[in-house]
């Protein structure tokens, strides 16, 4: 990290302002001669930012935040400018010209990782915070970045520590005649770690929903009313309705929220025989909808008892138009809602069953997990089992083996134990000024 680098840290578009960073030991240096003056650390000054032919690009501010006090923990600085692309592309090559490099994507993070000033999962909630496309969703990414959700994962790993060492000393003096491992507090305290994970796992899926949000998609036979269903939840008229049968040939997509997680839904063709061929591709798309959906809302007339598809996705029967078969709408004992997509009756069950599909549990205290997290508590989740159930058994080595396996997926959460190929594919994906 001996390089100083720099990038347009605000959005790409024209602005009242842009601000290009710089992160490195020569970033001081950079300014100094972009400026032709030189800075005090923490203290926004005025400055004009020269060509070398001394020919002014801009006038602006200059904020110096001196190492280790600063996001990578580096010297970085920060030159605000007019926010139009060509002074920023300006100022930007000429603080190349200065010695700097165009930074990589995510790599003033990445920085701020190597240097100690943010955990993996810190790191991580720092793209989150960013992508998060409602109030929920910033708040859990907000906590992770405070590191509450890497507390947590350290807080097991603590616990799982305690237990290695109890259940190693009772392997290194055999001699002894009491059986350390068939103490009922080395049980009782293994089951509150398998409890803390399950919370840890429950809080971070709720989260990871709030960020990265569901697919639903919408199926049935013609005429049942996806459609309607459709631009009830988004809240417009987004897709065609008529009373006649078919009018849905291609897939048609809105996005809605349910208590902050992003929902996309996605509207289909009906299914039927038919010899059409652009139903039948229709159809086809439907199916590959289906596919790709986390949930499907299967819709029926309340008028009419169709058997359900054998659909290798989650299903919500969505029993519609209960305005005309006269039966009152909400959640029936087998699962199913009773609605009215033309009137929006039912709907906030109809929501509430959706979320609870998803695994979306009510509370503020959730963080922005990502896949690749519950991955790792999952598989630590299910080690820590095997551990108790060996300890049962008397084989306390094997069992000290497990609780040290589940340490280590506890530890590809935070970065204490990753691999330099998954810190390239995480930074990878934030943009370049980050």
């Amino acid at each position: 990290m001996s390089s100083t680098i720099a990038a347009v840290a605000t959005p790409p578009g024209r602005g009242g302002i842009g601000i290009v960073r710089l992160s490195g030991r020569t970033s001081h240096d950079v300014a100094s001669r972009l400026a032709h003056q030189k800075f005090e650390p923490r203290r926004a000054t005025l400055a004009s930012f020269l060509e070398e032919d001394g020919t002014p690009i801009d006038t602006g501010l200059v904020l110096w935040f001196q190492a280790p006090r600063s996001y990578t923990g580096e010297d970085v600085i920060e030159l605000h400018g007019h926010g139009s692309p060509v002074v920023m592309e300006m100022l930007l090559n000429r603080v190349c010209e200065l010695g700097a490099r165009l930074a990589n994507p995510g790599e003033f993070t990445e920085r701020a990782f190597l240097n100690g000033r943010l955990d993996l999962a810190q790191a991580e909630a720092v793209a989150d915070l960013i992508q998060s496309s409602s109030e929920e969703g910033s708040r859990a990414a907000q906590r992770s970045l405070r590191g509450e959700f890497s507390d947590a994962v350290r807080g097991v790993g603590e616990l799982l520590l305690r237990i290695r060492v109890h259940v190693e000393a009772a392997l290194d003096f055999p001699e002894e005649e009491i059986d350390f491992l068939a103490e009922p507090a080395l049980t009782a305290t293994v089951e509150e770690a398998i409890l803390r994970l399950h919370e840890v796992i429950r809080k971070s899926n709720s989260g990871s929903l709030l960020v990265s949000g569901v697919r639903i998609a919408i199926g049935g036979s013609p005429n049942v009313g996806k459609s309607s269903l459709l631009n009830r939840l988004v809240g417009h008229d987004r897709a065609i309705v008529t009373p006649a049968a078919g009018t849905t040939r291609d897939v048609v997509e809105g996005q809605f929220f349910i208590r902050g997680m992003p929902v996309t839904v996605a509207d289909t063709a009906g299914l039927r025989e038919t010899k059409d061929p652009i139903e039948v591709l229709g159809m086809d798309r439907a199916h590959a909808a289906f596919r790709d959906a986390d949930c499907i809302l299967w819709l029926t007339d309340d008028r009419q008892t169709d058997a359900l598809p054998p659909l290798a996705r989650p299903l919500i029967h969505v029993r519609n138009k209960c305005d005309l078969s006269g039966n009152p709408p909400g959640r029936l004992e087998d699962g199913s809602v009773r609605t009215c997509a033309l009137t929006g009756l039912g709907l906030e069950r109809l929501q509430e069953a959706i979320a609870k599909k998803a695994g979306l549990v009510s509370g503020d205290a959730v963080f922005a997990g990502r896949p690749r997290h519950l991955t790792c508590l999952r598989a630590a989740a299910k080690e820590v089992r095997a551990g108790l159930d060996q300890l049962g058994l008397g084989n306390g080595d094997l069992a000290a083996e497990s609780f040290r396996l589940a340490q280590e997926q506890l530890g590809r959460i935070v970065g204490e134990t990753t691999s330099d190929d998954l810190l390239g594919e995480i930074f990878s994906t934030f943009c370049i000024g980050k």
